[in-house]
């Protein structure tokens, strides 16, 4: 399986933007589902955005229109672009790989980037 490293977090003021990256330890081109999501602290993820091996996408209600999620197959990264940022934004948020079918199959969480929108 693969291993994922997330980076791009920081402190932003509301209305800014952030690109988040989570860089996959081996070929993504075959993973069937990536996708980031919200870790509030006690409390279970909440998806962001998911996009699959052909490109369909899905958000969540409270990013659509302002967030937007994309792979980079030849360098093996996820992204997420982070625009209109808003202070109820503010979260862990984790890369995800899920693998189906063909073996090896696996369901893969990185350690995740903290975003901090100030008001």
């Amino acid at each position: 399986q693969v291993q994922l490293v997330e980076s791009g977090g920081g402190l932003v003021q509301a209305g800014g933007s952030l690109r988040l990256s989570c860089v996959s330890s081996g070929d993504i081109s075959d993973i069937n589902l990536m996708g980031w999501y919200r870790q509030p602290p006690g409390a279970p993820r909440d998806m962001v955005a998911l996009i699959s091996s052909v490109g369909a996408i899905t958000y969540g209600d409270s990013v659509k229109g302002r967030f937007t999620v994309s792979r980079d197959n030849a360098k093996n990264t996820l992204y997420l672009q982070m625009n209109s940022l808003k202070p109820e934004d503010t979260d862990v948020y984790v890369c995800n790989a899920h693998k189906v079918g063909s073996p090896p199959t696996y369901n893969v969480w990185g350690q995740g980037t903290q975003v901090t929108v100030s008001s």
